[in-house]
């Protein structure tokens, strides 16, 4: 009875439909969970959030970031970290749920979007998240040294990542922003022959001495277009905890890290400021 009532308050909720800088969004009601929300911008699915639960974490990749968030510190250990890239704001919400106290900055270029999220789908008043709009290197560059334990990467403009922040100088001021021992994690989009995904892996090496690579085995097989997870830092990564606990996802996942990712990237160059291009365009058929 519980149960159908939440459905039928889920089946009540109507979509939201708002032009933002970055183009169409829409707020679509998941019919399963009564305060559920799916983001899209242009038709591409950006972020899922669920007010009840900000824990949950619907999308493959932001379960990846999760995982990440979870393994940054021991647990219930507050973090800090910095979000580029807003969405939906879910991962902010899912640390302030999993690690309270924690003091977290978002950065998101798109205004109206951000007045959007704040409106339709309003943070916990307690919890301790800032929210910038402005462009995410921009932004990074107004942290102060040492101050992340974590530095979240999930930034798209047209379902692509600018080239601006796909550089050695920008990954450079990601390690400026992080403490020692901090982690870097970025949501990458790469589809065959994943030329681009291996010029991150090349380029995140020349930075930082650690590194691994979390996807389906399929997208790094180059059979189709997707997500892949890409952490690093200046220290040993665990490699074994999160290969587990991507191994049991609804959707498992690879880890790939040393000498396999090293080969992965198949002698893949560092990409600087001026050689950058924007992540490649996805095919139609990634969002039927």
């Amino acid at each position: 009875m519980a149960r159908n009532k939440q459905r039928d308050r889920a089946a009540a909720a109507v979509s939201v439909v708002e032009t933002v800088d970055g183009g169409l969004a829409e707020l679509i009601p998941d019919r399963e969970r009564p305060r559920g929300w799916t983001l899209l911008i242009d038709g591409a699915p950006q972020s899922h959030v669920d007010l009840d639960d900000p824990a949950h974490l619907a999308f493959e990749y932001q379960r990846r970031l999760g995982h990440i968030a979870d393994l940054a510190a021991p647990p219930n250990r507050p973090l800090q970290v910095v979000h580029l890239g807003g969405g939906a704001f879910t991962l902010a919400r899912y640390v302030a749920a999993t690690r309270p106290r924690s003091t977290q900055q978002i950065v998101e270029l798109d205004g109206p979007l951000v007045q959007l999220v704040r409106r339709e789908l309003p943070l916990d008043a307690g919890a301790r998240i800032r929210v910038r709009s402005t462009d995410a290197r921009a932004g990074l560059a107004k942290v102060q040294d040492g101050w992340a334990d974590l530095v979240i990467a999930d930034v798209f403009s047209g379902a692509r990542t600018p080239a601006h922040l796909t550089s050695t100088e920008f990954l450079a001021e990601v390690r400026r922003v992080l403490r020692p021992g901090g982690f870097y994690a970025a949501n990458l989009a790469d589809g065959p022959p994943l030329t681009h995904l291996r010029g991150q892996i090349a380029t995140a090496a020349a930075v930082f001495p650690e590194l691994a690579l979390t996807a389906d085995p399929t997208v790094l097989r180059g059979r189709r277009f997707g997500n892949a997870v890409l952490l690093a830092s200046d220290t040993a990564l665990p490699v074994a905890e999160l290969t587990r606990r991507v191994a049991t996802d609804p959707h498992p996942g690879r880890v790939e890290h040393g000498r396999a990712l090293a080969d992965f990237a198949g002698g893949a160059v560092p990409v600087t400021d001026a050689s950058a291009k924007p992540s490649p365009v996805p095919p139609a058929s990634v969002f039927r």
